[in-house]
């Protein structure tokens, strides 16, 4: 097949988890066969047309004009994403089928599946409605309605958990059969020249420290305040320890501020925006990694962190509630619950039979269920049914 995907973010670029996830999915398409073009948001850095590895990378520049809020900008990035798509399409490449990735490329992908009438399959990877625990400002809403329209007008929708896809059914009123779910993965092979460099290591915590980490987007649903919250008694009973949060965000003044109001600031370090290879070798330096997530769809960084071979405590909410099998292969706690975090923490620490038995049932998930190998292929069936009955659609208006 030919696939064009339309992505607002792709390696290097990473603002939040899509990244990855589109990253990954492309690779192993082209990998399996598949002619695979990726039209997304250049940055500075970054090459404008690139093959990376089984991938065509197509970075578009928005205008250079100023917009004040983001939706301008979004939809100064979607003229600039159908100018690309047509150059691709006008070059002569027929393409099977379009996969769109969020609402932020919503308004592209429209016009080029209307215009080229090539069938569109579509992931919503969260809602505008889970991300701030309903629709509260004008902004909001307007999110909100495309996601509507998008979930409306595509032939499939891919969900990436059970959660995801009971959220869509729910705040979109979108018929269940049209949801499929089909989870992400990870690259099994992704830490496979990354070993734990001390030297490294040394630049967070003294050798006899263990470290607690956190990586993700510095937003107040990802619950970073509810760790720094739990910091206090986790030290309490437990005097070796230091804490790294990865990750830049709005919230970032904000948690460090509380972390100084909490007389625990010279306990974590804050890195900002870290490089990719920083954010393998971070994985391998750590203890134990730490998701106290208020909302999240998936939750790509628990896989991350069960392949870095660690053990994992996460809310027990959305996708990650589907991940991990309490007390198995992680540990879960209830969610905005900062006591609970610090005795589950405090209870790892101290049983090291209870992480070697956690990371060994993780590592054994993640090669049944979460290999992108096989993920990939559900992807593609799910590509050639949209395909199939869009031509029976079209033989029928005949």
């Amino acid at each position: 097949m030919k696939i064009l995907m339309l992505s607002w973010e792709y390696p290097p670029r990473i603002v939040g988890g899509i990244a990855r996830v589109v990253h990954d999915l492309a690779q192993n398409l082209g990998k399996q066969g598949h002619e695979v073009h990726v039209v997304t948001c250049w940055e500075e850095g970054t090459e404008k047309e690139e093959k990376d590895f089984y991938v065509n990378v197509h970075r578009v520049e928005p205008y250079r004009i100023n917009t004040y809020n983001f939706i301008d900008w979004v939809l100064q990035l979607n003229f600039a994403l159908l100018e690309g798509c047509i150059k691709l399409l006008n070059s002569g490449i027929d393409f099977d089928i379009i996969h769109l990735h969020d609402w932020v490329v919503a308004f592209a992908g429209k016009v080029i599946r209307n215009t080229y009438n090539i069938p569109q399959i579509t992931t919503l990877h969260a809602t505008e409605h889970g991300r701030n625990a309903g629709i509260h400002t004008q902004e909001q809403d307007y999110i909100n309605s495309i996601e509507w329209r998008l979930g409306y007008e595509t032939k499939k929708i891919l969900a990436n958990s059970l959660y995801m896809k009971k959220e869509i059914v729910k705040i979109f009123n979108i018929p269940v059969e049209k949801i499929e779910i089909i989870p992400n993965g990870i690259d099994l092979s992704k830490f496979n020249d990354i070993v734990r460099d001390y030297e490294f290591r040394r630049n967070y915590a003294f050798d006899n420290e263990r470290i607690i980490f956190f990586v993700g987007r510095l937003v107040n649903e990802k619950g970073v305040h509810i760790l720094i919250n739990a910091i206090p008694k986790i030290i309490e009973g437990y005097t070796d320890v230091k804490f790294i949060i990865a990750g830049k965000g709005p919230e970032m003044d904000r948690l460090k501020g509380l972390a100084t109001n909490l007389n625990v600031y010279d306990r974590i370090t804050f890195t900002g925006y870290i490089s990719d290879n920083d954010l393998l070798k971070l994985y391998k330096c750590a203890d134990l990694a730490v998701f106290p997530s208020l909302y999240e769809p998936f939750g790509i960084v628990v896989l991350e962190a069960m392949l870095a071979n660690i053990p994992v405590v996460a809310s027990d909410i959305g996708g990650l509630k589907e991940i991990i099998l309490h007390n198995h292969d992680g540990m879960k706690f209830d969610a905005g619950n900062s006591e609970a975090l610090a005795g589950i923490v405090l209870g790892l620490l101290k049983n090291n039979e209870l992480v070697k038995r956690i990371t060994e049932n993780a590592s054994i998930k993640l090669k049944e269920i979460y290999n992108w190998e096989v993920i990939t292929l559900k992807v593609a069936e799910a590509y050639k049914e949209v395909i199939e009955n869009d031509k029976y659609a079209t033989t029928q208006k005949a």
